[in-house]
């Protein structure tokens, strides 16, 4: 499902249509300026999960969690 590109001044335009198609269709809207992506109109979907529930599963190894960590280790250091 690819989104459709729209300009800045064609979606303050349009604003209502590009809703009520994205309501519809499901296809999300990405609003361009000056041909650059700066904001994505999509569907809103609503997560009832707690904030736990939502990462369960999410980490991938957790071995040895209460060794050290060198500055190295840090992907954010880099």
């Amino acid at each position: 499902m690819e989104a459709e590109q729209v300009t800045k001044s064609r979606f303050k335009a349009r604003a209502l249509e590009f809703f009520r198609k994205v309501e519809t269709s499901g296809v999300p809207v990405v609003v361009t300026d000056h041909g650059k992506p700066t904001v994505e109109i999509r569907r809103y979907r609503s997560d009832q999960r707690s904030p736990l529930e939502r990462l369960k599963g999410s980490v991938v190894d957790f071995n040895r969690p209460t060794d050290p960590v060198a500055e190295d280790d840090w992907d954010a250091a880099r």
